[in-house]
């Protein structure tokens, strides 16, 4: 199983209502496409083999028998697949009727998991049928088991050769309750909760369903497969769509148009939902032998080969930003906020008025300038209070010079010029520095420059620096130590490179001020650059992206190493397809490479940020999310990438 993924499935097959020999050989042809597509658990829904609108059918001896059959038809005639399918049937045990899901696996019936919770009203009436199970596990004779006797009951099923899978189940209604058993399944270990269900479709109905599956997935950090009931039931009163979903900790990862059958296919990633649980000292996990639900006598084991799969899933190129319009729009409208709402609440605290801000005409200060001033507005305080300092020197251009004093102006803030190329031209005078060397002396020299003019200008005034660094540049570093690394409030600290671009594109799309909105166009169309080499005809000569590689991709890597703790073998694989057509796999594995050393290599200047407002999932500071040593080697990670 390369890189954690496991390929499962929600099966809707198209049943006839009581007719057992059809719809298991509907569920035979379903499990033999699933196998075809490498899949190693399928689902099918709740009393499928019968159809869940059999009525007081349920009662006939005829039907039970049938499904029994049906049963053993289905687990026999699927021996070659190598997969965990579980269907849904009557099955009586003890004089008792139950709903049961079994579980199949190589041709061997592994188990029953019967329903907890049967509604006490609902159209087909279940409790008139069935009786719910409590609690427990016992076993249950069973000849086409090889020792005599199959599980039933309160089972998990465990993989024998792939120790992250185990396999929960639960049952349509037992979703739907304040405290469905799939919470205590993946208390126990379950990282994969399969839902056999029967649930008929109704306005609204689907929108909730999917809420309750997403939920429920991320509540219990598992990959969750709901398969429902769909073609060939009795629509007598009911209509059932058979609105299959699968989800992985929060997010759909597969879903079936409604009144479909078949297969609905997703990849989920095992890798991920344990690294995510590893990192969560809330989540409760309960190893089985120390608790009362589950024990090793209740725990069935189950084989199927590791698959190495040619990866149909898709990851975003941008997962920091989303890609609906809408959704984007109402993201960068909450992450302004936020950033406002937390210089805000700064300057009220300390009882300040001013700001200081270094305007270089770029995006992430433009970006720092855009949240001062929303800040200020929240406050109700002077925009003029807003102090905007642009300090050309050595690689200043015309254009960023120019866009820096049209935002001063646009937004009606204070703008202070101090032209520091005499200031730095004596610095290197004092410290034998030769203007002609262009080296990190050179570049750094003018970084801290400004920032000591930036905090001598905010001492003068009564004010705060405001730190217009990201969260991109933090990661790789891509700051000079005490220049532009240091501030009095990081307002941009956790927000990637990739945002800035949306957040200022989002404020430049909603101003109602043509001459704001032309500027932070321009802006936006300017090469990311630190402006600390001369320029070439005028032009920027030195570009970011040039030198550190594609902050997309940057990005990329950043938010799969930090969120979700993938190793770099693993985001070469998914950072090679999701960029297929734009970088070729030599491309991304040189810049993957870069990342690494320098997201190690960097982490001194990380260690000691100043304070900001964390907006997202992702952040590097030292107090909150990302605790790292100064001296970590990067050996172990550099050998995993050239694995």
């Amino acid at each position: 199983m390369k890189d954690g993924f496991i390929r499962v499935a929600a099966a809707t097959p198209d049943i006839k209502v009581a007719d057992c020999d059809h719809n298991a050989d509907r569920i035979i042809e379903l499990i033999r496409q699933a196998a075809e597509e490498d899949v190693s658990i399928v689902v099918f829904p709740e009393l499928c083999i019968t159809g869940y609108t059999c009525g007081d059918l349920f009662l006939q001896k005829v039907l039970l028998d049938g499904a029994k059959k049906a049963l053993v038809k289905i687990a026999k005639e699927t021996a070659d697949c190598d997969m965990l399918a579980f269907v849904g049937l009557p099955f009586e045990v003890d004089g008792k009727l139950y709903n049961c899901a079994a579980a199949i696996n190589n041709g061997n019936i592994i188990g029953f998991v019967p329903k907890k919770n049967i509604p006490a009203y609902s159209e087909f009436y279940e409790v008139r049928h069935f009786t719910p199970w409590q609690s427990g596990c016992c076993t249950i004779a069973d000849d086409e088991s090889d020792s005599g006797f199959t599980a039933f009951g309160d089972v998990l099923f465990s993989c024998e050769n792939i120790p992250d899978l185990t396999v929960g189940v639960e049952i349509c209604e037992d979703l739907w309750i304040p405290e469905p058993p799939s919470g205590l399944l993946a208390k126990h270990g379950a990282t994969i909760i399969c839902n056999l269900s029967a649930s008929d479709e109704i306005i609204g109905k689907g929108e909730y369903r999917e809420q309750l599956v997403k939920s429920q997935s991320a509540r219990c950090v598992c990959g969750y497969i709901y398969a429902d009931a769909g073609m060939g039931e009795s629509t007598q009163d009911l209509i059932f769509s058979g609105h299959n979903l699968i989800a992985e900790n929060g997010t759909i990862i597969g879903e079936s148009q409604k009144f479909t059958t078949g297969l609905t296919i997703g990849e989920i990633d095992l890798q991920r939902l344990i690294a995510e649980r590893r990192k969560m000292n809330t989540f409760p996990f309960e190893p089985a032998k120390r608790v009362q639900y589950v024990t090793d006598e209740n725990k069935e084991y189950f084989f199927i080969d590791p698959k190495d799969l040619e990866l149909k899933r898709r990851f975003p190129p941008m997962p920091f930003v989303p890609a609906d319009k809408d959704d984007l729009n109402e993201r960068c409208e909450e992450i302004l906020t936020m950033q406002a709402v937390g210089l805000a609440t700064r300057l009220r605290h300390i009882g300040c008025k001013t700001a200081v801000i270094g305007l270089s005409g770029g995006l992430d200060s433009t970006l720092a300038l855009i949240v001062a001033v929303h800040a200020f507005d929240m406050l109700g305080l002077d925009r003029k209070g807003i102090i905007a300092v642009t300090m050309p020197c050595f690689g200043t251009t015309k254009r960023t010079k120019s866009n820096a004093y049209y935002l001063a102006e646009a937004y009606n803030v204070t703008l202070k010029e101090v032209d520091i190329t005499a200031a730095v031209s004596q610095h290197f005078v004092d410290i034998g520095q030769s203007k002609e060397k262009l080296d990190v002396t050179f570049e750094n020299g003018q970084a801290r420059e400004r920032t000591q003019v930036l905090m001598d200008i905010a001492n003068q005034q009564g004010g705060i620096v405001i730190g217009t660094g990201d969260l991109s540049e933090l990661a790789l570093g891509w700051a000079t130590y005490n220049g532009d690394h240091m501030s009095m409030y990081g307002v941009n600290a956790s927000v990637p490179k990739t945002l800035v671009r949306h957040l200022v594109a989002y404020e430049s799309s909603h101003t109602e001020n043509k001459q704001l909105s032309e500027v932070l166009a321009d802006v936006l169309a300017t090469p990311v650059s630190p402006e600390l080499l001369p320029p070439t005809e005028g032009e920027i000569s030195q570009k970011t992206e040039d030198i550190v590689g594609p902050y997309e991709l940057h990005d990329f890597f950043l938010y799969y190493m930090v969120r979700c703790g993938f190793p770099p073998k693993k985001i070469l694989r998914i950072a090679e397809q999701s960029f297929a057509g734009r970088f070729d796999k030599d491309t991304v594995k040189k810049w993957l490479t870069v990342f690494i050393k320098r997201f190690f290599s960097q982490q001194f200047k990380r260690s000691c940020l100043p304070d900001g407002p964390k907006v997202g999932s992702v952040t590097l500071s030292p107090r909150g999310d990302w605790r790292m040593p100064s001296d970590a080697c990067v050996k172990l990670w550099l050998e995993d990438l050239e694995e």
